[in-house]
């Protein structure tokens, strides 16, 4: 039998707690894994001086793969980064892929699902910035190769899809960044002659989202932009707690969670473990582990279905625990 080796960072607030009913799922499955747990963050550089040590990096990539809970970002204070935007351009890993999905007895909309995968390296998050006296500036970064990585990346994805991808950008004002982004999406749809490729602007297609979003199949866009979208169409299909995500780059990848440490429910015992579940979902499926994969996603869904056991985000009354018992059973 494999084992797989998995980097564990549980994070702050609630990402211990689900983090933790995640991995009590995947063990017990028939698979086997063998757990590093790391901390990085607010904590560790109020400590270290950095928010993710380099000790933490080098046992991070002995694994295969990383299950990551959540993390904060205290704004106003010198030197600090985002420990996660530290880690995912540390670990190379470009496109961040989420999903939206429409699952039962929600009170989204119906029939939703779509991906968007958003380049996670540059743009807005690029991480150069600077002041001058009264004025501060941020240095938005698109680049050719960053930009071809992404959009090959989501035109292999519709290839395994519905064969549809929208391209989004605001070119018509950013003429110069997102005009650069809009012409490689055009030379990379050339190699792809069975995908149909749309153009939308950020505006519009934020729009639509609400409107019409079963138009939509696989969006690819900047980092700003993909944040943005994906947290509304998280919010279409129900909320954030059903909402995983992966950071996939050439030979590693992240899984967690798009909800954030939610102090406010942190040591309550009533976080939503559904979206940490559907994250390690997307890491099994990532390992080659689709069956199991698919039965985790099967049992969610049928959780939901019956709805007895739901946590209070979704209407219940439950506890965590007694979610992922109830998923446990259903598997």
């Amino acid at each position: 039998m494999t084992t797989y080796k998995l980097a564990v960072i549980p994070g702050p607030g609630i990402g211990e707690e689900v983090t933790s009913e995640a991995v009590r799922l995947l063990e017990s499955t028939d698979l086997s894994f063998d757990c590093s747990y790391f901390e990085i963050g607010y904590e560790v550089f109020k400590k270290t001086g950095t928010p993710v040590p380099e000790d933490v990096l080098a046992g991070v990539r002995k694994t295969q793969a990383c299950l990551f809970g959540a993390t904060t970002t205290p704004v106003g204070v010198p030197g600090y980064k985002s420990a996660i935007i530290t880690l995912r351009t540390a670990l190379g890993l470009y496109a961040n892929v989420r999903p939206a999905k429409s699952y039962p007895n929600q009170k989204g909309m119906k029939d939703v699902d779509l991906v968007i995968v958003r380049e996670n390296t540059e743009g807005m998050y690029s991480g150069w910035e600077f002041e001058l006296p009264d004025s501060a500036y941020t240095v938005r970064v698109i680049s050719r190769k960053a930009t071809e990585r992404i959009t090959r990346f989501a035109f292999d994805l519709a290839m395994k899809r519905n064969k549809k991808v929208t391209v989004v950008t605001k070119a018509n004002v950013l003429r110069k960044s997102d005009g650069l982004f809009l012409e490689v999406a055009r030379q990379v749809a050339q190699d792809y002659p069975d995908v149909e490729m749309e153009e939308a602007f950020v505006d519009v297609t934020a729009m639509r989202l609400i409107l019409k979003p079963k138009i939509f199949d696989v969006i690819v866009t900047s980092n700003l932009f993909g944040d943005i979208l994906s947290d509304e169409a998280a919010g279409l299909v129900g909320g954030l707690g059903l909402a995983p995500s992966a950071n996939i780059g050439a030979d590693y990848a992240l899984f967690e969670p798009v909800h954030g440490s939610a102090p406010r429910l942190a040591g309550k015992g009533i976080a939503n473990p559904m979206a940490a579940i559907l994250a390690s979902k997307m890491m099994l499926d990532y390992l080659g582990e689709n069956r199991w994969a698919e039965r985790i996603e099967n049992a969610i869904v049928n959780v939901l279905t019956e709805g007895k056991v739901l946590t209070p985000d979704l209407g219940g009354s439950s506890l965590t625990k007694q979610v992922t018992d109830a998923i446990i059973d259903a598997l």
